[in-house]
């Protein structure tokens, strides 16, 4: 079957049987596209800086940039995220890697703040499409072990996060320059468009009707559930500060870590402002159980953030790489608890709901709170900026902790029964 053809959402025909890849192979690739189209998406990192004054962007153009990618992102999780359930999952992560190659040449050649959204826009609407589909694909590929599924979704995801602002900074070190980062990443996506284009395609599970094919693939709202509570609105909230802080780290903080410290190395650069994201990654790959989990988790964040806020004002290097690490272990097992107790509280058919839902806030949380960091650089000066902005951070970290605490004891068991809140 071609992908022509499931594009169209035509029948399958056993007739096409260039390369009957085995299930291993599958879930390698799978793993491979987002791994490779989120490792390019964060590439720019540790190029922030030098992009600023190239370009003359401001502190207000990177955040504008960055808020892009995020923005597309939101809108195409909503309005194209479902599109693999009905063209098949093989031809859903080649639209990825061709939106993913298309952002990449586009950044990489971008004059101005324009060029530059468009680049970051169309790495977004990949990211969209391809995590949908690789989950999905994960998933179906260990239908008996879906925990494994999810936990190799994670590392592939988180992965390419983590990887993404080292390998930038490296790259950007050969010839080239700030291009070369971009074009590697280009070629890799060429690249892998030769295994998945000759993958013998495994029919799409909700193939529409010739008739109901346009209704199939229309935008789908990620409304909030209707018995979505707490737990729900916890998690959302969780997610958002994760991220606002995880946007200033990735668009704004490699320039000020590299005036404070007096940095020139991209690759340095690219490794601190990873650190988070990496220890982040690797704590989620666990599980840990407790009673107080969740909001010993976000006291953690706030201590971390308290740490990165005095390390950046005293100029203490050591401190900075601590409190990157406590922040990112503390985000992530934070998250994950918030996350697991929204989806348990709802119904199973409402979990697709949830997940989305709790996704459209958390990613919110990337785009006005760091355009609202730019704004305020450009006004006041970045350090202050900053400040303000880890301030904040800290209270709401706090404040989740104390209502998460207050939770998890009312949910201790008493005689025998759980107390509910």
């Amino acid at each position: 079957m071609s992908v022509l053809s499931e594009l169209r959402m035509q029948p399958h025909v056993g007739g096409y049987t260039f390369w009957d890849a085995s299930a291993g192979m599958r879930l390698a690739l799978s793993g491979l596209v987002i791994f490779v189209l989120l490792c390019g998406a964060n590439l720019a990192t540790p190029l922030y800086p030098a992009l600023q004054e190239q370009l003359s962007l401001g502190p207000m153009g990177t955040t504008v940039a960055f808020a892009s990618y995020v923005l597309a992102l939101l809108f195409c999780l909503v309005s194209i995220g479902h599109w693999s359930d009905h063209i098949g999952r093989r031809a859903a992560l080649i639209l990825a890697v061709l939106l993913g190659l298309a952002g990449s040449l586009v950044f990489a050649s971008a004059q101005g703040l324009v060029g530059l959204c468009v680049g970051r826009a169309l790495q977004g609407a990949s990211v969209a499409m391809a995590t949908g589909a690789s989950a999905a694909a994960l998933r179906e590929l260990l239908p008996s072990k879906p925990q494994w599924a999810s936990r190799f979704t994670l590392l592939a995801s988180a992965g390419g996060v983590a990887l993404g602002p080292l390998l930038g900074g490296l790259l950007a070190l050969l010839p080239g320059g700030n291009a070369t980062p971009f074009r590697v990443i280009g070629a890799v996506l060429l690249l892998l468009l030769v295994p998945l284009t000759l993958l013998r395609a495994r029919p799409a599970i909700a193939l529409a009707a010739p008739g109901e094919r346009g209704r199939a693939l229309a935008p789908r709202a990620g409304i909030i559930p209707a018995t979505a509570g707490g737990e729900f609105w916890m998690a959302g909230l969780t997610g958002f500060l994760s991220f606002a802080i995880f946007g200033f780290v990735l668009s704004l903080a490699p320039g000020h870590l590299s005036a404070v410290f007096a940095l020139h190395s991209l690759p340095l650069i690219g490794l601190l402002a990873g650190l988070a994201l990496l220890s982040s990654s690797l704590v989620q790959l666990g599980n840990l159980h407790g009673r107080h989990v969740q909001s010993s988790a976000t006291l953690a964040l706030a201590v971390a953030l308290l740490g990165l806020l005095i390390g950046l004002h005293y100029s203490f290097l050591s401190l900075v790489v601590l409190s990157m690490l406590l922040l990112g272990a503390g985000q992530g097992v934070a998250f994950q608890a918030a996350f697991g107790a929204a989806v348990d509280a709802v119904p199973v058919a409402e979990h697709a709901r949830t997940v989305s839902a709790v996704y459209v806030i958390t990613y919110l949380g990337s785009t006005l709170p760091v355009i609202g960091l730019g704004w305020a650089a450009g006004v006041f000066g970045l350090g202050v900026s900053i400040q303000v902005f880890l301030l904040g951070a800290i209270l709401m970290a706090l404040a989740l902790a104390a209502v998460a605490w207050r939770s998890e004891r009312l949910r201790i068991p008493r005689a025998g029964r759980t107390v509910e809140s």
